[in-house]
């Protein structure tokens, strides 16, 4: 189970042959640039390789008439000024000789994408392709798009597999509003769009581009647009946009395939978007999509016109699809005010469809409460404990016998690999007595030999070491305490949700809002007697929280762990999809209130837990 790259050099035959200072960015160099930055990184290699076919018209027909189509068809035999005329007839599009080609390569390549990921031939991948598609209408080239490849790829998924939820991710800095139009009345697709949109001040200028705009008929609440409304949108704006809407929803509608319009006019750089998110901020939110659906992602190009920009973004997609941690993000994870504005605006239009965003919005609205407050390794090797470490463990009762010393070094011997770069993530068990002992040395060797902050989950009744310091270098969350509590900032605690939806909630509300909100280098997850929590929810967790260290995580586990719980971890942590939750249910009262007395009081230290701006 591998990552396809779909490709075919025809797709470059297209350009523009006439003056147009509004289309000439859409070049046949943006193809070339993102292969070759593949290529130079070594990740073209490691990719299978599809050679694209055309898209026959039956396919075609999934979404687009027959008469545009054909209309399609004879641009091959119009001569410039014929094909300058037509061109004129759209919005922002131009026509080649070779469009009608490029665009059935274009549709074929998302087709043959989906079919090896739908047939078990490869877990993801990505369809490299020009022109993109997620303007074009059923009888309407616009924006430079001919066909619309993902809508097309989104009804070939559904009849040719037979899958009743798709999932569109549409990050390109324009409105995909062709994709809206075609699926606005379906439920079987849930579209999501962000988007620069400034009020309807920029291009396409469409009413129906805002947050109110939710779908219609049946499809209601399955239309889910985030408009910016201002440029400058960095990488905690897109973070919060994705866990405070898009993955709760997501969840929710528990998609079979995830589809994305892969746009990067939305990095840093590109003058279509003016954004200021880095290239590795792609590589997040591709892992974040990859939870979801058994890990089935099939992502199609879209728009992207600084050429640079674009190529470092495909490649941090694709290092992503091929199961390799996220860098860390660069900068402040500081969510602007105006994008708090637009997730307030989108979560408040969407919470009358969606369980999930209801409950939220019925919590975070109550009174403020008073605040009580590597691959995966399993390391087997043997280390002497230095004279520093054995300092550290003589306090701990727990740590005397030689059995639960033995296992500290195995712990403490993985952790320095970690740190010193030999590993990226890893497991390690210990006798469930010396758990929450071994943990704290852990800490201890963490922050003494490298770390400059560490993140450690706690799931179970873990209690944080007592003379651990709130010196801002260690960030403690207990998920499982007796009560909902935050003696400082620096120590959290939480009870284990009893829901599905309570168990989400608590990931995607609070445990990767202050992850992010910390940026450690180093996350510690510690799974500790009775913990709690089943296989799928521990690997869900420990993917999620992959992504704010840089993939750098140590997992500690029971000894009497099961051979299943091993094998989910060591999957996450190599990259691979969680096993799926199962069906979405609502979490228990007593569980929305215990989040909200939490991250109320939170906030002003955590910036990540903000889904509303302040007054």
């Amino acid at each position: 189970m591998g990552t396809a790259l779909v490709y075919h050099e025809d797709m470059t035959a297209a350009r523009l042959l006439w003056e147009d200072p509004e289309c000439e960015i859409e070049c046949p160099q943006r193809l070339t640039a993102a292969l070759e930055g593949l290529q130079q990184r070594g990740l073209e290699q490691r990719c299978l390789r599809l050679v694209a076919r055309e898209a026959s018209e039956a396919e075609l027909g999934l979404v687009h008439s027959p008469e545009y189509v054909a209309l399609l068809r004879g641009t091959q035999a119009l001569g410039t000024q014929e094909l300058q005329a037509l061109s004129g007839q759209y919005d922002a599009v131009y026509f080649h000789p070779r469009t009608f080609h490029c665009a059935r390569l274009a549709v074929g390549a998302a087709l043959q994408l989906v079919d090896a990921v739908m047939t078990g031939a490869v877990r993801n991948g990505l369809a490299l392709v020009r022109p993109p598609g997620h303007h074009s209408q059923r009888a309407a080239a616009n924006g430079f798009c001919v066909f619309n490849n993902v809508a097309i790829a989104a009804r070939h998924a559904k009849q040719k597999h037979g899958l009743h939820r798709v999932l569109i991710v549409d990050w390109d800095v324009h409105h995909g509003q062709g994709t809206q139009y075609i699926f606005e009345d379906d439920p079987s697709v849930l579209y999501f769009s962000w988007h620069r949109y400034e009020h309807r001040r920029f291009w396409p200028y469409l009413r129906e581009s805002d947050a109110d705009a939710v779908g219609q008929g049946q499809g209601l609440g399955f239309t889910v647009n985030l408009p910016w409304n201002q440029v400058g949108m960095g990488n905690a704006d897109y973070m919060a946009a994705f866990l405070h809407v898009l993955l709760p929803l997501a969840f929710e509608f528990n998609p079979e395939l995830v589809l994305v319009s892969a746009g990067f006019d939305s990095a840093i750089g590109d003058p279509e978007g003016q954004m200021q998110a880095t290239p590795e901020c792609f590589a997040h939110l591709t892992q974040l999509l990859q939870v979801l659906a058994d890990g089935r992602v099939c992502a199609v190009l879209e728009g992207g016109y600084h050429l640079e920009s674009l190529s470092q973004s495909v490649c941090m997609m694709v290092q992503a699809l091929l199961g390799d941690p996220a860098p860390p993000l660069s900068g402040p994870m500081v969510p602007h005010g105006s994008a708090l504005e637009s997730i307030q605006s989108v979560r408040a239009a969407q919470a009358p469809y969606w369980m999930s965003l209801r409950q939220q919005a019925v919590a975070l609205t109550a009174p403020d409460a008073a605040l009580v407050l590597p691959p995966g390794v399993l390391c087997q090797e043997r280390s002497a404990l230095p004279e520093e470490m054995q300092a550290w463990a003589r306090p701990h009762k727990a740590l005397a016998q030689d059995k639960a010393l033995t296992a500290l070094g195995k712990v403490l011997y993985l952790l320095d690999r970690l740190l010193d770069g030999q590993v990226s993530s890893g497991i390690a068990a210990t006798p469930a007595p010396a758990t929450a002992a071994t943990l704290d040395v852990a800490i201890r060797c963490g922050l003494s030999h490298g770390a400059q902050r560490l993140l450690c989950v706690a799931v179970g009744q873990l209690d944080r070491p007592p003379d651990l310091t709130d010196d801002g270098r260690t960030l403690w969350l207990n998920i499982g305490g007796k009560e909902a509590a935050a003696p400082s900032t620096f120590h959290v605690c939480v009870p284990l949700p009893g829901t599905t939806g309570g168990f989400l909630n608590c990931v995607l509300a609070l445990v990767l809002p202050l992850a992010y909100s910390f940026q450690p280098d180093l996350v510690l997850v510690a799974l500790g007697p009775t913990h709690g929590l089943r296989d799928p929810q521990a690997g869900l967790l420990t993917a999620l929280l992959r992504g704010p260290a840089g993939g750098r995580v140590l997992a500690l586990i029971d000894e009497e762990s099961t051979p299943q719980l091993v094998g989910v971890l060591a999957g996450v942590l190599h990259g691979e999809a969680p096993p799926s939750l199962g069906p979405f249910s609502m979490a228990s009262p007593e569980d929305m209130q215990a989040l909200m007395h939490l991250r109320g009081p939170l906030e002003p230290q955590w910036k990540m837990l903000q889904v509303a701006a302040s007054p």
